[in-house]
């Protein structure tokens, strides 16, 4: 029979490594259920190196997204441009500007900006950029928006009025499913409904 002592060090580790107490360990995207997690998950804003603007440039100059996310219409990851893509306009735009200062000597010391990921899904989830940006309908307009800018908006929500990045989706699997699941072509003679994309295990988890 365990000591009193050592049951009670058994009870804390049990309480430790449960489902009910990671939220404390929390990291974005750790999780795909539908818990406390993704109220936490949701909201993410973490500092910047540089308090990069997506209102000023997206929103008030009109800079599309592929501009600076350029990978995104042909790769899984979206990308995050180079100092140099940067510095094409900040040699001559608000030189003087502290953010634009550390920028410019990142990029004479040839360093990378080592920005904070704010949109973190868990290892054994594979999501493609490239799969959702060229998603078409049969009448072979986009899937998911009008514009590739909306398609964007559609998973990291009204980029164009934030300033830093804030993850603003929840990024659970049921709201990826809730989408995939929606109705497409509606049940007709006999025929099942299609949906927008599959829900079986291997589509996202391979």
């Amino acid at each position: 029979m365990l000591h009193p002592f050592h049951s009670f060090f058994l009870v804390i580790t049990l309480l430790v490594s449960s489902h009910a107490y990671s939220w404390w360990m929390w990291t974005p995207g750790d999780h795909v259920d539908d818990s406390t997690q993704s109220m936490i998950g949701q909201g993410y804003h973490p500092d910047q190196p540089i308090p990069f603007s997506h209102k000023i440039h997206a929103g008030d100059r009109q800079i599309p997204c592929q501009f600076c996310h350029s990978s995104a219409r042909r790769s899984t990851a979206a990308g995050i441009p180079a100092s140099s893509s940067c510095m094409g306009c900040h040699k001559f735009v608000n030189t003087d500007a502290e953010p634009i200062k550390y920028l410019k000597e990142k990029y004479d010391k040839n360093e990378p900006i080592e920005w904070t990921k704010v949109h973190d899904l868990p290892d054994y989830v594979r999501f493609s950029h490239k799969v959702h940006m060229q998603a078409k309908g049969d009448d072979g307009k986009l899937l998911l928006a009008d514009s590739p800018d909306e398609v964007c908006m559609a998973c990291h929500g009204p980029v164009k009025e934030m300033g830093t990045a804030e993850q603003w989706a929840p990024l659970q699997m049921g709201w990826c499913i809730g989408c995939h699941n929606q109705v497409k072509t509606p049940a007709k003679d006999g025929k099942p409904a299609v949906t927008y994309a599959p829900v079986s295990c291997n589509t996202c988890h391979y």
